[in-house]
């Protein structure tokens, strides 16, 4: 009974989501929610963004049809919300990122403020559990907020913030080995559900494409993140504080060496540039349907490893991730690097 009640909500949470889609893509305009191209975005002529909306849509209905709610997903679904009012304003308005981060603060505060869940472990090192403490709370905030907007920064090419999405989604329940339970498992697989008729729509599947814009970026990495820390931080859990890192290992990868390179250039750790590892790709000469094809199985391969080493330990797992992210680092910026002075080479010419 169960199960066919969390297959009826995402069924509901698809249907819901495609026909947001349908009539959102109509009010795009008048909303004055359209993308439109200029230096640094090439896409031909302009494009709604009203997936985020069309999925939230699609969650919150799937939602209300299988009842049931804990604290948890009722108060994640009511600060996502707020988010993704603010994502909406965000892409019609630009707002700053001093704003952006002041409404991203207030909700993690108010999701700790009301659950009580945070980060409260990094989990067991070599027989030693590292307990946080206060600097639990911090640390929670770094961790939400630096996922949603690792999820803005991959939303650079058709399908890739999605596709990572569902990615993580299906690796949390290969590390979950208990499924689908009431509670926030319910809601990311709804998400994952509401998220199909959008792929389709924005990989030119179905109908004229959308973009998912901020406001769907934005929940689907503050959705995530909450599920990883809620589940991690669980008693019993199968899915250990180390694992997080490779459900979402290639978006956390590619933002912390985006970041470090800007930092290290002494530029601002949000300055929006074309040093991603999609950029990267598609300057080798990989068309965009290609590099996403690339990053998908890599971001699959990378839930693999972890899931791999997952018997061997946290600390291997963490170890590991760390090798990773140090190679990841200098590898990219090696090329970023290479790739910024053959344009300055190219200007001079």
């Amino acid at each position: 009974m169960h199960d066919t009640r969390t297959m009826l909500a995402c069924a509901a949470a698809l249907f819901t989501s495609a026909v947001a889609i349908v009539l959102l893509r109509r009010l795009a305009e008048p909303l004055g929610l359209l993308d439109r191209p200029n230096d640094r975005k090439q896409h031909k002529g302009s494009v709604p963004l009203v997936g985020g909306l069309a999925m939230f849509c699609g969650v919150f209905v799937g939602a209300w049809w299988y009842g049931d709610a804990t604290q948890m997903s009722r108060m994640l679904l009511t600060t996502a919300a707020g988010l993704t009012i603010m994502g909406s304003l965000d892409d019609r308005h630009e707002l700053s990122v001093r704003t952006r981060l002041i409404v991203q603060t207030l909700a993690v505060f108010v999701m700790i403020g009301s659950t009580d869940v945070y980060i409260r472990s990094l989990g067991t090192l070599n027989g030693v559990q590292l307990q946080l403490g206060p600097l639990g709370i911090p640390v929670t905030l770094i961790a939400v907020i630096g996922l949603l907007n690792a999820f803005n920064m991959m939303d650079g090419i058709d399908g890739l913030s999605g596709s990572m999405g569902l990615v993580g989604i299906g690796s949390i329940f290969a590390f979950h080995h208990s499924g689908v339970t009431p509670g926030v498992t319910v809601l990311i697989a709804m998400l994952g559900a509401a998220m199909i008729p959008y792929l389709a729509t924005n990989l030119g599947l179905f109908g004229r494409k959308i973009f998912m814009g901020d406001a769907g970026s934005t929940v689907l990495g503050y959705l995530l993140g909450w599920a990883l820390i809620d589940l991690s931080q669980s008693p019993g859990s199968d899915l250990l504080p180390t694992d997080v890192l490779w459900c979402v290992a290639l978006p956390a990868l590619d933002t912390l060496a985006v970041m470090c390179r800007r930092m290290r250039n002494h530029q601002s750790p949000f300055k929006p540039d074309r040093g991603h590892i999609h950029h990267i790709l598609l300057r080798t000469g990989l068309s965009p349907r290609m590099t996403l094809v690339v990053l998908v199985i890599a971001s699959i391969l990378l839930a693999f490893i972890g899931h791999l080493i997952h018997d061997y330990g946290q600390l291997a797992s963490l170890g590991l991730f760390g090798l990773l992210l140090l190679t990841y680092i200098v590898c990219t910026t090696r090329r970023s690097t290479i790739a910024a002075s053959q344009a300055v080479q190219q200007r001079g010419q």
